[in-house]
């Protein structure tokens, strides 16, 4: 580790403290509790946002903390090294850095002291559509302007926490692709207040999925969004919801770091415990060194994090940072998960150990919210200077 990375972990040290004297409060029971039973996880998120963890990014003018993304990215890394599951409250950081960063003074004004206080949350981003997936540019969304307000109509998926959400940030076209010179552009960005918006247009039909994690379809069918709710120049969007989309992928790195740590911390632990032919299963080489392994990955993966991190908080370009982190990270907490299934044999699949529930959150982060075959191309393109593949 070089002496920056010892200087940023022994500075954050406080911080985490204060994250885990939260958590400790939420214990296993809890999360098993949520977890069966689909429930949100309410108390928790209230408790962060009473902390003032949750308004981490918000200026202190606003009532925030004014913290770094580096910062916020070791709260979400405590919560789920904790045991928790960071999903449930990720998106408020995220897509905070869209408002913080493109959103007018009078709109910074108007919301960033009530998401602060907690009187409203900003937890959903509606940007993926069935028939566009990742391919962004494709969205079939439009919002149409007339006289002071824009007229939205099409339908977005996995809109996550929207059901627990005050505001939105949505994505939709304001120029058709076929009159602009660039797909990327003609697309814009507006913060969209749910509770009015239920009532005028706007419906939500919840999506099943393999975890406790509350995410939808939404459809919209001519939803009016007065014009002071754009976010910046009117077919900038784009550009303007990258930087979300990168700290999404700093902040998730984070979190599956966590994750890792979590899974090697416990199987370390039952591999000390666990006695079977008369001594522990980690005086086994074959149990020590899967461990060993998912230990030095995770350590590896959480120095791009932090790099990734320090470029996004210098506002500097970080594009490929921020995807690189995410990808390896996930990676290295999936075989972190992985390795402790294996650590604990059938007992791996008891709910009661918490294995499996921490097994198929951080799984999810090896498709969403980017898949790892489309940074791989990115990657491929943008910093080996492949041709394009799409």
């Amino acid at each position: 580790m070089s002496n920056s990375m010892i200087s940023a972990e022994s500075s954050h040290q406080a911080l985490r403290e204060g994250v885990r004297g939260l958590c400790v409060q939420f214990d296993s029971a809890y999360w098993q509790k949520v977890d069966e039973a689909r429930d949100y996880p309410e108390a928790f998120v209230d408790a962060l946002t009473t902390a003032g963890w949750m308004a981490a990014l918000i200026p202190e003018e606003f009532g925030g903390s004014g913290l770094s993304l580096t910062e916020a990215s070791v709260i979400m890394e405590e919560v789920t090294r904790s045991g928790g599951n960071a999903g449930c409250c990720h998106g408020q950081m995220y897509n905070m850095n869209t408002l913080l960063r493109h959103g007018s003074p009078e709109q910074k004004k108007k919301y960033l002291p009530r998401i602060a206080s907690g009187e409203l949350r900003l937890q959903s981003m509606g940007v993926t559509e069935p028939t566009a997936g990742t391919d962004t540019t494709r969205i079939k969304t439009v919002a149409v302007k007339k006289g002071d307000r824009y007229v939205v109509n099409g339908q977005k998926v996995w809109t996550s926490r929207l059901q627990h959400s005050d505001l939105m940030i949505l994505l939709a076209r304001t120029t058709p692709l076929t009159e602009v010179k660039k797909k990327s552009e003609g697309m814009s960005i507006f913060i969209v207040d749910k509770r009015e918006a239920l009532h005028r247009g706007m419906t939500m039909k919840p999506i099943r999925n393999m975890v406790n994690h509350e995410t939808n379809e939404v459809f919209f069918d001519n939803l009016e969004i007065p014009e002071e709710n754009l976010i910046g120049k009117e077919g900038a969007g784009f550009k303007y919801i990258l930087d979300g989309l990168n700290a999404e992928r700093i902040l998730i790195a984070a979190e599956c770091i966590g994750d890792g740590y979590w899974f090697v911390e416990k199987s370390t632990r039952y591999a000390k415990e666990r006695v079977v032919f008369d001594r522990p299963i980690g005086q086994n080489q074959g149990v020590q060194f899967p461990i060993a392994e998912a230990y030095m990955e995770i350590e590896a993966a959480n120095l791009m994090r932090y790099k990734a991190a320090a470029l996004f908080d210098q506002k500097k370009h970080c594009g490929a940072e921020a995807n690189m982190a995410k990808h390896l990270c996930a990676k290295a907490s999936w075989e972190a998960a992985n390795v402790c299934i294996q650590t604990f044999g059938g007992f791996g699949f008891a709910a009661e150990y918490d294995v499996e529930r921490k097994f198929r959150e951080t799984r999810l982060y090896l498709v969403a919210p980017i898949s790892t075959n489309l940074i791989l191309s990115y990657v491929a393109e943008h910093v080996l200077g492949l041709p394009r593949s799409f």
